[in-house]
């Protein structure tokens, strides 16, 4: 018998896939893109600071890579063979849990594991320069491959335990946060307060991006001992949450029975979520009335709810710092982090939502059953937009009206006229992105949820394009116009610099949002069918392709 079956047809399918050299080539083409951006930039100072720097940054990057990678390689992987019923048809075989659970990590992360690969060469570069010791190269590796590792097995754990894909993701998210940065954060607290040393260094300990952060000399010669502690549990914690998830994927994939507690806890849960049999049915004409799509994709009465409890969250903590620290709270900087943080929890929950009920409906098949009845695409337009516009207008008002609040306590505390209008147009063009990012997203969203492979796969292509490009965009033209300053000895006005990423990023919403919406109203229907007539590859598409 094959040693790991599972894994071996897995690999030689992913090594005849043309995504496995794309990858591995963008991710290292990336971090030199990166690196030469920032060596460009930094092109005045010193080699060693410059090295440093550069190392700082392109390290950092593979870092967050690695620690992002368990939610879109292995945090649906498990899940969705459970929501497809395939799951079971493995363990009717005599294979066990270790083996199904390594055929999907070394499915699903090969790709991940590749792109690292790639980019750890490029990460020996600034030691050409000096100023980076190759102690801190061959740490940093570790730290990478570590942290590459943890991020997969703790979303394939997850996903052993789950079938709803986004709460398999959601749930990665927050224990990938709670180890990198929670644990931290509370250290420093709790270091802040006094409390024993002991209990501060064990909350460090865990976290990925502390052993990122010792791996540099300056603070490896007094916490040397701390890095390959950290370093080790990390590594431990990825087997346990590799052994876990072998023996938990034989046992969860049955659909059990729920208990009697079950029972009333998921009929208490039904009548939060969708009201009691008269208020449900009062609920459902009201929705009716409007659009049939629209009760479909906002049956569920609590998304507007989530959407304010989380909003009243990041109210309650910042009363509580204005309250535990009324000087160093009310300041500019602080109102900018919080502008900001709002900022990219709407657009980041509006990505996750615009096309959510089309890729469902669509993966499941029902799509096509909707298509199938009288209802238009104008319609199913309409109604997701009705019900996106339910769930978001009045919290993204709410925000609206927190930026302009934050506006003027800033303006109050601003004396210099120069520093007054770049707060203006800061402000000003955050708002204006944040409405065109939104209306963008929408339309992106449900296009990207009828061609990509998956939910996430859609999510990410939206995000990709609204959100991403805007930012590439503009860092390279800073690279331009940092060229052109040092030719032309002089400055550029950081209002300018305010003014050209507002264009570029209304650019970006306006090209992508128009395109996206062309597609839907005219490709709606064909789009919908490619899940049962794939498309061709490219060099089929072509005019006397094979």
């Amino acid at each position: 018998m094959t040693f790991l079956p599972i894994v071996a047809r897995e690999l030689r399918v992913a090594s005849r896939k043309r995504g496995t050299f794309w990858g591995r080539t963008s991710a290292a083409v990336a971090v030199l893109v990166v690196g030469a951006w920032s060596f460009l930039m930094m092109e005045q100072q010193a080699p060693s600071l410059v090295a440093l720097t550069l190392f700082g940054i392109m390290t950092g990057s593979a870092a967050l890579y690695c620690l992002c990678s368990g939610l879109w390689s292995t945090a649906d992987c498990l899940s969705q063979e459970k929501r497809e019923g395939t799951l079971g048809l493995l363990f009717l075989t005599d294979l066990r849990g270790y083996d199904v659970v390594l055929g999907k990590l070394a499915a699903t992360s090969l790709n991940a594991a590749y792109g690292v690969l790639a980019m750890v060469p490029m990460l020996a570069v600034p030691l050409l320069l000096g100023g980076v010791t190759p102690g801190e190269f061959g740490r940093m590796a570790l730290v990478i491959l570590d942290t590459l590792f943890f991020s997969l097995t703790l979303g394939l754990c997850i996903s052993a335990m789950s079938r709803s894909a986004r709460k398999a993701i959601l749930t990665t998210l927050l224990l990938l946060g709670l180890f990198a940065f929670i644990f931290p954060i509370c250290s420093a607290w709790l270091d802040y307060l006094g409390k024993p040393r002991r209990l501060v260094e064990a909350l460090l300990l865990p976290s990925p991006g502390f052993t990122f952060a010792v791996a540099f000399d300056a603070v490896y010669r007094t916490q040397s001992r701390g890095f390959w502690w950290s370093l080790l549990l990390i590594h431990g914690l990825a087997w346990v949450f590799l052994a876990l998830a072998s023996l938990v994927a034989p046992r969860a994939w049955q659909d059990k029975p729920a208990g009697a507690q079950g029972l009333r806890w998921h009929e208490r849960w039904q009548s939060w979520n969708y009201g009691q049999g008269g208020e449900r049915l009062a609920f459902r004409r009201r929705l009716l009335d409007q659009n049939a799509y629209f009760w479909l994709a906002a049956r569920a009465r609590l998304q507007p709810a989530y959407v304010w409890a989380a909003l009243a969250l990041v109210a309650c903590l910042w009363a509580w710092g204005l309250a535990k620290y009324p000087r160093e709270w009310l300041i500019p900087a602080m109102y900018l982090l919080t502008a900001t943080f709002l900022n990219l929890l709407l657009k980041f929950w509006v990505a996750t939502e615009a096309g959510r009920q089309l890729a469902e409906d669509r993966q499941a098949g029902t799509l096509e059953v909707l298509l199938s009845t009288p209802l238009s695409v104008r319609d199913i337009l309409h109604g997701q937009f009705l019900a996106l516009q339910r769930q978001f207008l009045a919290p993204l008002g709410v925000t609206l009206a927190v930026f302009l609040l934050f506006l003027l306590a800033t303006l109050s505390d601003t004396v210099d006229q120069g520093e007054r209008a770049l707060w203006v147009w800061l402000y000003l063009s955050a708002m204006v992105c944040l409405v065109a990012d939104v209306a963008a997203l929408y339309w992106m969203g449900m296009w990207c949820a009828l061609t990509a492979r998956n939910p996430q796969r859609a999510v990410m292509g939206s995000m990709a394009r609204i959100l991403l490009l805007p930012w590439l965009a503009m860092a390279a033209a800073l690279l331009v116009i940092a060229f052109a300053a040092a030719v032309n000895q002089y400055e550029p006005p950081q209002t300018g610099l305010v003014a050209l990423w507002l264009a570029l990023g209304l650019a970006t919403d306006i090209g992508f949002g128009a395109w996206a919406r062309y597609k839907l109203q005219a490709e709606f229907r064909q789009a919908a069918a490619q899940r049962y007539a794939p498309r061709a590859g490219f060099r089929k598409g072509l005019p006397g392709g094979p």
